[in-house]
């Protein structure tokens, strides 16, 4: 058996070809979408996904802020600075690029967030909403997970899915929305993490694994069962000498043995990576939309 690819830079394209033509449509009722990222220090990645986001709204029609603050900023100074992004009324969506200085509490940062502004689906209201099958926005790597199986018509339901990694970031919200009873979901869900014991006796079972701990190429085809779908999250830089930048990405699944074995497979990068932002930007746009009609039923 040959995997068939999941292709997430083409879904995405898609996702984002859509929402111009919505932000177009907004647009002509006086509503722009605006998302503000919240960048604190200067760590190389932050600075490279943030710029990625700014050119991505440009893009879809989407206006965008980055604001950048010096990693000695106080507690203090970024509760000021959600504060006035949380009454302008330019701003629909907040982003606080993740991972701030250590001195920092990122939690309650999150929690000074409008959840209405809240378009990375970190608050604890939008969390708690997604537990119940509610959701307003979903966290937007799982949320990506979810619309590349959709748009790929791979059936859930019923299904055994397997994950293994439980950050609140993908794993914990990825359970919750494939458990759900959705027309898209609807799965049986095991979640695998570092205090199981036998993880491959799990992922040899399942209909869909999904990989999301960081682990170079942890994943190979003996691990998997004939015709599986292989969703891999991860991203992880390997030293390649033979190569002239010195390095490679790889996701968390070994490529090759497993495609040989699965039905289904997201390759990395070009697979769920593409989809974070896509979906960013899908709720940037929802938040403009339920602002909007918030302000009208005022």
């Amino acid at each position: 058996m040959s995997a068939q690819l999941i292709d997430g830079n083409e879904t995405a394209k898609q996702i984002k070809d859509e929402l111009k033509l919505e932000v177009e449509t907004l647009a002509k009722h006086g509503i722009v979408p605006g998302l503000a990222a919240v960048l604190v220090g200067n760590d190389p990645a932050s600075e490279i996904y943030v710029t990625s986001k700014a050119k991505n709204c440009k893009k879809v029609g989407i206006y965008s802020e980055v604001i950048r603050r010096p990693a000695e900023t106080t507690q203090q100074e970024l509760y000021d600075l959600l504060d006035s992004l949380n009454h302008n009324p330019r701003i629909s969506g907040i982003l606080l690029q993740s991972p701030i200085p250590r001195h920092l509490d990122e939690f309650a940062a999150c929690l000074r967030i409008d959840p209405i502004k809240d378009v990375d689906g970190f608050h604890p209201d939008n969390v708690g909403r997604l537990l119940i099958g509610e959701p307003r926005y979903q966290s937007c790597t799982p949320f990506g997970v979810i619309e590349l199986i959709k748009r790929y018509n791979i059936e859930l339901k019923g299904k055994e899915v397997v994950i293994v990694g439980r950050s609140n970031i993908v794993g914990k919200p990825l359970a919750a929305m494939m458990m759900q009873k959705w027309p898209t979901t609807n799965a049986t869900v095991t979640m695998c993490h570092s205090a199981t014991r036998d993880i491959f006796a799990h992922t040899k079972r399942a209909d869909v694994v999904i990989t999301a701990l960081g682990k170079p190429e942890f994943l190979r085809g003996e691990s998997i069962k004939d015709g599986a779908v292989v969703i891999d999250v991860g991203i992880n830089r390997v030293e390649d000498s033979s190569i002239e930048k010195g390095y490679r990405i790889v996701g968390d699944c070994h490529f090759e043995s497993c495609a040989a074995k699965a039905s289904w497979i997201t390759p990395v990068p070009g697979g769920v990576g593409p989809m974070t932002i896509a979906m960013l930007l899908t709720n940037t746009v929802m938040a403009a939309r339920l602002q909007a009609e918030a302000m009208g039923a005022n």
